[in-house]
């Protein structure tokens, strides 16, 4: 691979090279979209890592709330970790991440036959075929047991993707009963089966423990040399607002003032923290209710796009805070 290196800076010429000479980079990226990712803020989020992380002194990496899992993939793939642990509370969630680590291969063909059937339909039928999988999806829950690795992960795992490809805006959202209920979405050619990424994905997964587990677990499995990320379902920053929707249950105030213990708590025992959340100050200037939970902390407001309204025209620029126990420069 050729580099023309005229147009590069120091500082990107080194990142070129990193990425070219580290065997984990593979290009593994998120094969779900999902509400509150955070790809479009990875640029700005490489500024905010520790630099602990770009000296190479941190190898455990933890994400609490693990969700479309842009940060482990920016990461895993361009510093030199050699733990993840993965959670999340959304059982489906963690269910697709652990049938892509032990069954890529079984995912892969079922997701074929979800492409090659949908593809040839036309947009009357898909609409058809989309809400019968639906349908199904939403009964067959109850037939799924969580807790224990089987084959019937696999086709579950395949049905959660083809929904997540085909659904209106690519978002998974269910109701207060747990059932998905985005509707269908209008695409030409919609990618069902991303073969080269789920392998990859797969790869990036060799190093990863995951678990269906509450923020909360993550004490139990905490090292030395980590550093943790909190990516929680954000505070809604108006009324008719809400980044919540990819779990039944709700993530109140008192959740986030439990989490903003736990930063503490990691904080007094040495590990480096980032977290990201909603800035309530978009909407009123004087709300501190984040600036006062993270006293001492640093608190950094970062510019992101809002991509999760329905109304295109209402997905405008809004600030998102950033907060470290470090500082970052």
């Amino acid at each position: 691979m050729a580099i023309d290196t005229k147009y590069l800076t120091s500082d990107t010429i080194g990142s070129v090279v990193q990425d070219l000479f580290n065997p984990s980079n593979v290009g593994a990226k998120p094969f779900l979209k999902w509400a509150g990712g955070k790809g479009q803020l990875l640029d700005i989020f490489q500024k905010l890592y520790p630099e602990q992380l770009k000296r190479k002194k941190i190898k455990n990496f933890y994400e609490p709330f693990l969700g479309s899992g842009a940060v482990f993939f920016d990461i895993t793939q361009k510093y030199e970790i050699e733990n993840a642990f993965l959670y999340d509370i959304n059982e489906e969630l963690i269910l697709a991440y652990k049938v892509i680590q032990r069954d890529v291969s079984k995912l892969i063909d079922f997701l074929y036959r979800y492409q090659k059937t949908y593809l040839k339909l036309d947009k009357v039928k898909r609409k058809e075929f989309f809400y019968d999988q639906r349908t199904n999806y939403n009964l067959q829950r109850f037939n799924i047991d969580y807790d224990k690795y089987s084959e019937n992960w696999v086709p579950r795992a395949a049905q959660l993707i083809f929904l997540n490809r085909t659904c209106f805006n690519g978002l998974y959202r269910v109701n207060l009963k747990g059932e998905f209920n985005s509707p269908v979405g209008d695409y030409d050619n919609p990618t069902i089966c991303d073969e080269q990424n789920l392998l990859a994905v797969n790869k990036v997964l060799e190093i990863a423990e995951i678990k269906k587990a509450d923020f909360k677990d993550i004490v139990t499995d905490l090292r030395s040399d980590s550093f943790v990320y909190f990516d929680p379902p954000y505070r809604p920053i108006s009324k008719t607002a809400s980044f919540k929707a990819y779990h039944k249950q709700n993530f109140t105030d008192s959740e986030q003032l439990q989490l903003a213990q736990l930063f503490k708590q990691l904080d007094s025992e040495g590990s480096y923290v980032m977290l990201s959340n909603s800035d309530p100050k978009n909407i009123d200037p004087d709300d501190n209710f984040f600036d006062d939970m993270y006293n001492g902390f640093n608190i950094v407001r970062v510019p992101a796009r809002r991509m999760i309204n329905s109304d295109p025209t209402k997905r405008g620029r809004i600030n998102e805070i950033v907060v470290t126990n470090y500082t970052t420069t």
